[in-house]
């Protein structure tokens, strides 16, 4: 099994749509740490799991700079940012961390 990692920042913004009273629920930004998983039992025909340029660009063309809320369906938490992101990428995904903060963190991992 052959693994790699890509790291990358965004600043994107977002809105919480949440059933209590949060500063959240007004627009802010953040610069979000992405932290992409991947895996395959074998290498592409390029001789990689996949290329990191590929997995950045999958993700920060459509959400750095972003106004979160008006790219993901749903409510744009780093939960559901984190499993937007492992669609984005495919079937070679098998983790991803989005970090919004300093000590906040959220990760989508394949339950296998």
């Amino acid at each position: 099994m052959y693994y790699v990692q890509k790291r990358f920042e965004i600043s994107a913004a977002h809105r919480l749509n949440l059933d209590y009273a949060s500063k959240c629920g007004a627009l802010h930004g953040h610069n979000w740490v992405i932290t992409v998983h991947c895996r395959s039992r074998s290498l592409n025909a390029n001789g990689m799991v996949i290329d990191f340029s590929h997995i950045k660009e999958k993700v920060a063309s459509v959400l750095d700079h972003a106004n979160l809320n008006d790219v993901l369906a749903g409510n744009p938490t780093a939960e559901n940012i984190a499993f937007w992101i492992a669609r984005q990428i495919g079937d070679t995904c098998y983790r991803v961390s989005v970090q919004e903060s300093e000590g906040n963190c959220a990760t989508w991992e394949l339950d296998e």
